[in-house]
Parts: C-alpha cells; structure tokens; sequence
C-alpha cells in the first residue's frame, strides 16, 4: 500500500526562511562585588603566618568610622584597637597597656562599593565549602564572597605594605599576607558611640602616657605624627 502523500507546505516554509536569524546569546557578563551594608559587625578569624588572631569589625560609614578590636592568641585580656575615622585620622591604643599613637593617614575609611572598581573577577571557587565568587584588586587582595547570600566569606591580603586597618598606604611586593575569615555578619549591627572614643590619654604627653615625644613622618605622601615609642 502506497502511503499517503502529504503535500509541502511552500508558503509556510518560505516564512521560516525569511524569518530574522535569531543572534546566539551573549556571554554573561562578570558578576560584581555586593557593596557592604552602610553598618555592619563581623567577627574575623585572622591568621597571619601562623600568628592567630580574632577581630570584631565594626563599621559605620553614615558615622564616618570604622573600628578593629583585635584580640591576639593568649592575649584576649589586652585588645587592641584600631580606630578610624573619615577625616584620615587613626587611633591605635591597647587600654589594658595604657599605650596610643595616631596617625594621619591622608584618607578615610572604605566606602561600601571599594572593592568595584577595578576588581577583577576571578571565577568560582570552594572556600572551605562554602560556593564563593573571587575578585582580585591591584595586586594587593582577593576576595571571596557567597554566591548565595552575597555576603564576605574570607579575603586574602597579598601584601606586607605598610597597611592602616582596611586602608591601603603604600603597596609592596606580591606576597600573601594576612588571611581574615568571616565568621559572623550582622548587617545592620552597631556599635553604642561611646565605644568609639579613643581614651583620654591618646590626646596627652602628661606622664610619658599615650602621645609621648612626636616626631613628624610621612606616609603615602601625607604628613602625620607618629609617636617616637609606644609604651
């Protein structure tokens, strides 16, 4: 049995072939970092070739501050601060010592978007089991951030410049630095204003305490005062 012709239909045909060739689909373009959160406290995991440490980081950029409580391996009882603020002063005391100095750093904290520019995405990667995005910047961080939740997993400094908190003053040669893991990220979290006021002594000399014996230095091209020794 001959089976049943079924004539082609020309006129459909000829409409699938003047169709408009559809383009293949452009690449995805490269994610970009998540900007921090205006307030936030994390709790780091720091680890310095070997020397450990734990910092709870505060920051506030609608108050223009940001403030490191850095606690070192068997030396909980004697935190150390470091203090910044936007007008490009830092304060860096440990209360327990009663010892201070300050610096003049000639810029402010990070703004929430700092990583943005000029990051360079370095693709997926697993840290420590957690499914992380990774940028580089200018040779001197990388960063890793959940897919997720959008929130900071761990960054990698890869340089020991002389570094003043999370601001960059000079950049030196390409070698891993301190390591800060992210254990805890309270968006919106802050710190009452009285924490944030450096002691009484960082502003005096009286008795050889805090401030004793300035000299002017310069860093990153600005000029600061750096006491001589720090008791």
């Amino acid at each position: 049995m001959t089976p049943p012709h079924h004539p082609v239909n020309f006129a459909v045909l000829l409409l699938f072939l003047c169709l408009p060739a559809v383009p293949p689909a452009a690449a995805a373009a490269d994610p970009t970092p998540t900007p921090w959160p205006p307030q936030f406290h994390a709790t780091l995991v720091m680890d310095y070739h070997g020397n450990m440490s734990v910092a709870d980081l505060w920051y506030d950029w609608p108050g223009g501050r940001n403030l490191h409580v850095i606690r070192y391996q068997l030396a909980a009882d004697a935190p150390y601060y470091d203090n910044e603020w936007n007008n490009g002063t830092s304060f860096f005391y440990t209360p327990a010592l009663r010892t201070c100095r300050s610096a003049a750093v000639g810029v402010g904290i990070l703004r929430p978007d700092w990583l943005r520019p000029g990051a360079v995405y370095l693709g997926r990667r697993d840290a420590g089991g957690f499914d992380c995005h990774v940028w580089a910047k200018a040779d001197f961080i990388t960063y890793y951030e959940d897919v997720n939740t959008k929130r900071p997993v761990k960054w990698v400094f890869y340089t020991d410049a002389a570094m003043v908190g999370m601001k960059i003053v000079a950049v030196g040669t390409h070698v891993k630095g301190r390591t800060a893991y992210v254990m805890s990220f309270e968006v919106g979290a802050v710190l009452e204003d009285a924490a944030w006021q450096a002691p009484e002594y960082c502003f005096t000399n009286n008795g050889g305490l805090g401030l004793a014996d300035e000299t002017t230095t310069t860093i990153a091209g600005g000029s600061s005062f750096v006491p001589r020794s720090v008791l």
